[in-house]
């Protein structure tokens, strides 16, 4: 379970101090869906930095059952990110030089997970295993930061925006795929987004505003990203 109590966040010094964070506490289960819904500059994104271990927050803790990431040294919280979590962020962040297969090689070398190439297939891309990114189309580019992402067996998965840069049917595809992998893995979702088509997804939906979560609330019935308009 992820668990934030009393998070505050600011930016910058003196009069041009802005703070993001007004104390947002919540927890979040293991094995959900959970989406963080909201405006541009309502904070969702430096939320999830905070939570994820990205970032630590001025006040509050982060708690991931019995570990408080805000106690932990630099290297500790290197340790617990390379060991927990995975991140998909809407630029893709390969390495041009590197082939699909030694991009997400990277990845599972972190969890010396030598059964990558599962992952990769899982994800429509086992046929271009020697493509580099230049090579490849925006979708499959995403494909392979998240094949990358689940190559290294997270516990958790944070993705912000991870449609933001796709057409309408590579963001299905993607966030089919998402789906599919975790129903197979188990590993819990944290995703940053302002579309509220995507939140019909979600078993569990934290809505932000200016920097507070404004509302929690549970999916009844969760739709695939086939099922959501766009």
């Amino acid at each position: 379970m992820i668990e934030a109590r009393n998070i505050e966040k600011s930016y910058g010094t003196n009069e041009n101090r802005f703070q993001v964070l007004k104390g947002i506490s919540l927890k979040i289960k293991d094995g959900d869906f959970a989406v963080i819904l909201g405006a541009s500059g309502s904070g969702k994104s430096t939320f999830l930095n905070t939570i994820s271990g990205l970032e630590s927050p001025d006040k509050g803790q982060v708690l991931y059952d019995n570990t408080d990431l805000c106690a932990l040294s630099d290297s500790e919280l290197t340790e617990f990110r390379k060991d927990n979590v995975g991140f998909i962020f809407q630029q893709y962040y390969l390495l041009p030089n590197m082939n699909v297969d030694k991009n997400v090689k990277m990845g599972a070398d972190l969890a010396k997970n030598k059964d990558y190439r599962t992952i990769i297939k899982a994800v429509g891309l086992g046929e271009k295993l020697h493509k580099y990114p230049s090579e490849l189309s925006g979708g499959e580019q995403q494909r392979v930061a998240v094949a990358r992402a689940l190559a290294k067996k997270p516990k958790v998965l944070f993705l912000d925006e991870p449609t933001g840069a796709l057409d309408e049917q590579t963001g299905r595809q993607v966030l089919d795929y998402i789906c599919r992998l975790q129903k197979e893995f188990g590993f819990t979702i944290v995703m940053v987004t302002h579309n509220q088509n995507i939140a019909e997804m979600a078993t569990t939906v934290i809505k932000m505003n200016s920097g507070n979560v404004s509302e929690i609330y549970t999916n009844a019935t969760v739709k695939t990203a086939y099922e959501i308009g766009w």
